[in-house]
């Protein structure tokens, strides 16, 4: 008896036993879809796992219906990644299996796009028509479209439009009726690349650092090493990129396929614009700017073999190549490869676990990497090679820390959020004709607007933080839920007019920047301009193009840009983020400060990065602005030991939320009191006690932290705790295994 273990998307994250007909037997797969029934209805669903026997007690199994022979299977590999998935990050095998194939992909109601061609059905008929027809004005049209297909082969209508003037529709379908042209159908594929053209580039001559790397993933491609996983840390500007190039070209001699990830989407045409400079367009694009019909195209490129290279942002892992050899995480250390919906998968881990079911290399590339890679490399779980030098052996940046508790009180009418010295540095970029960067993570004009007269606080009504304000649009938003008002003319609670805002955000950095270094060229760059899809790139084109003397931005700017012109990084309130309630403030400071700061010298000058700060004897700021990631790395690590935190330990987050707190601390209680059953003394219980953010969108939050090693048990036991078991009604639970955020 042939059984097939089947999936139905119906959230109940569990498998159904279906007897394979004979007459399907050979055509039933693990990752084929499949129509079964189920209930009163016939459902699809995608086979897991086959199997001889079953252990189904309630009757005699049903029998699979048919395929879906018109939607796409999913690669056997893939699925067993996806059963991993579901089973580490304890979420239901339909989310996980979901996130294996693009919607487009998966719903089947995106079809291949056809265009109609014109062609001439019988050569020597059409001949004929011509030297009989040639001199009859009655028949001078259609001659003249038989004369255009004879010459330029099969067309569409658009074509023979503009080859024949006085096209007209029933000439042509005079000539198909008499079986001397024929309508023909092609797939057209939807171009992501559109019209733009890129420049071929060729393999440079490597560093001795970048020979030693590409040397030593040649072994691992060979299989010659005793790990399939390289961190690959080289400092800003060291020509990581150029490694990854070569590599891929190794992996593309041996035969094999690869993929590269990248952190954000804003940095995706960057990265495609070089790879398709060495590659050609034999490379595919995946990621969520793309409309349905383009991912629907590029997904099937790869799945027909017709491209070996795969770019992209987190869902790019999942690309459906069947000889994968290489797997590159670029910037490995962002926080932004882990996904805030479940499956709430790390990419950056998922890609570890691909490499070793399919025999790929992966290579995690950073110039700050995390705590868990550095961690992981320095045991030998992961090789290690390091790119000391930038390239051409540059010099690395001159780096000023500018304390500005010294700064004093700003004059009337004026602002000290610009040091004097970044400000002289700024002007003196100006004249030589160079560029700078102004950085500051935090968007919007102001943090929070108070009244001067009552004291009243403008704060989300849903959320419990403060609505920033923005003067260009004159609103104050919730950046955690979207909420946007009005800005108040008057205090609502005093009707006082002495309203003031507080703090300080990117547009406001840039409006004062206006002011203070007339005539500069400015543009900025952060969420709240970048809405369009060719938003970045358009600034970034005109960056490119020295039509802008000052970009100023939030993170966005930090990584990834390439501006040789660029001179000067000038870093605004760098301690921002090491009040944060986080285990991974210092961490995450640390890599924005160094990454940001490479964006200075990449050219032949060297550059200069000041870090104005109002902590700088801070352990963090002093590493940073020494680029000592050693160092630093160093100092975290020991914290972290000292507290049982990652990579020491894994960690994990269970989220309880809802609108009646008393329901939830009740719920949240009675669920960690049947959890710690499956405790042991290496895990450790926090909680569960309120989110640093106690409420969002209306719903209060509670956490329960738990830290520890050997977590296969108890993850097994949140997975039925979670998702077998119904919360009381307007209670939800989640959970966050391997969390990057306690917030």
């Amino acid at each position: 008896m042939a059984i097939a273990k089947v999936i139905i998307d119906v959230s109940l994250d569990k498998e159904f036993d279906y007897l394979i007909p004979e007459t399907l037997l050979p055509q039933i797969k693990v990752g084929v879809m499949v129509r079964v029934p189920f209930g009163h209805s016939t459902r699809e669903g995608y086979v897991l796992s086959l199997a001889d026997s079953s252990d189904y007690t309630g009757g005699r199994l049903k029998p699979i219906t048919g395929l879906c022979e018109t939607r796409a299977n999913i690669p056997e590999h893939l699925v067993t990644l996806g059963r991993w998935m579901a089973d580490y990050y304890c979420c239901s095998q339909e989310q996980s299996i979901r996130t294996l194939l693009p919607a487009a992909v998966r719903s089947g109601k995106i079809k291949p796009k056809i265009r109609r061609l014109y062609r001439i059905a019988d050569v020597a008929a059409a001949e004929s028509f011509v030297a009989c027809n040639g001199t009859k004005p009655s028949a001078a049209l259609r001659v003249d479209l038989v004369k255009a297909l004879l010459a330029h082969g099969a067309q569409p209508a658009d074509s023979l439009k503009s080859l024949v003037p006085a096209f007209s529709q029933s000439g042509l379908n005079t000539l198909i009726r008499n079986k001397i042209v024929e309508t023909v159908e092609e797939i057209v594929r939807r171009d992501v690349f559109g019209d733009s053209h890129v420049l071929p580039s060729k393999p440079l001559p490597p560093s001795a650092d970048q020979k030693k790397a590409l040397e030593l993933i040649g072994k691992m491609l060979l299989g010659e090493t005793s790990s399939h996983v390289l961190l690959l840390h080289g400092v800003t500007n060291s020509g990581k990129t150029e490694v990854y190039l070569q590599a891929i070209a190794k992996a593309r001699e041996m035969g094999k396929s690869a993929i590269v990830l990248v952190p954000e989407i804003s940095l995706t045409p960057q990265t495609v614009r070089r790879f398709r400079a060495r590659f050609g367009d034999q490379l595919s694009v995946l990621h969520s700017r793309l409309s349905d019909g383009e991912r629907f195209d590029e997904w099937n490129r790869i799945n027909n073999g017709e491209v070996q290279i795969a770019v992209g942002a987190r869902s790019a892992l999942f690309a459906p190549f069947r000889n994968l050899g290489l797997i590159i995480v670029d910037e490995e250390h962002e926080s932004s490869y882990k996904q805030s919906e479940a499956p709430r998968y790390s990419a950056r881990d998922v890609a570890v676990m691909r490499g070793k079911l399919e025999g790929a290399v992966v290579i995690l590339g950073s110039a700050t990497p995390s705590a868990e890679t550095s961690y992981n490399a320095s045991t030998g779980k992961f090789l290690l090679a390091r790119m000391a030098a930038q390239v051409d052996n540059k010099l690395a940046p001159r780096v000023t820390i500018v304390d500005q508790r010294l700064a004093g009180p700003p004059e009337p009418g004026k602002s000290n959020f610009f040091s004097k010295a970044l400000i002289t540095a700024v002007f003196d970029r100006m004249r030589r004709g160079e560029q700078s960067i102004i950085f500051l993570n935090r968007r919007g004009y102001a943090r929070v607007m108070i009244c001067e007269e009552c004291g009243f606080e403008a704060r989300c009504p849903d959320c419990s933080v403060a609505y920033t304000y923005s003067r260009q649009r004159e609103t104050l938003t919730c950046h955690l839920c979207g909420g946007v008002i009005p800005a108040y003319e008057l205090c609502p609670q005093c009707r006082s007019p002495k309203i003031r805002y507080a703090g300080v955000g990117t547009e406001k950095i840039e409006s004062l920047a206006g002011a203070v270094f007339k005539p500069a060229r400015i543009a900025r760059m952060d969420s709240d301009t970048m809405r369009g899809a060719d938003d970045y790139e358009a600034v970034l084109e005109r960056f490119r193009r020295g039509e802008l003397d000052i970009l100023i931005g939030t993170q966005m700017i930090a990584k990834g840009l390439h501006f040789p012109n660029v001179t000067l990084v000038g870093i605004v309130n760098a301690d921002l983020g090491l009040s944060m309630p986080d285990f991974r403030a210092p961490e995450r400071t640390f890599q924005l400060i160094t990454q940001v700061a490479g964006r200075a010298g990449r050219g032949d000058i060297r550059g200069e990065v000041i870090i104005q700060t109002h902590n700088p004897e801070n352990e963090t700021i002093q590493y940073a602005a020494q680029q000592d990631f050693d160092g630093f790395s160093k100092f975290d690590l020991e914290f972290r030991q000292l507290l049982a935190y990652p990579p020491y330990t894994h960690l994990i987050i269970v989220h309880f939320r809802g609108e009646d707190e008393s329901m939830v601390v009740e719920f949240a209680n009675g669920f960690t009191a049947e959890l710690q059953r499956y405790g042991h003394e290496g895990i450790r219980f926090a909680g569960p006690s309120p989110a640093p953010i106690e409420r969002i969108k209306g719903k209060f939050r509670y956490m329960l932290v738990i830290r520890g090693s050997r977590l296969k048990l108890l993850r097994q036991a949140l997975r039925v705790l979670a998702l077998h078991r119904q919360p009381p009604k307007g209670v939800e639970v989640y959970v966050d295994v391997d969390a990057q955020s306690l917030l």
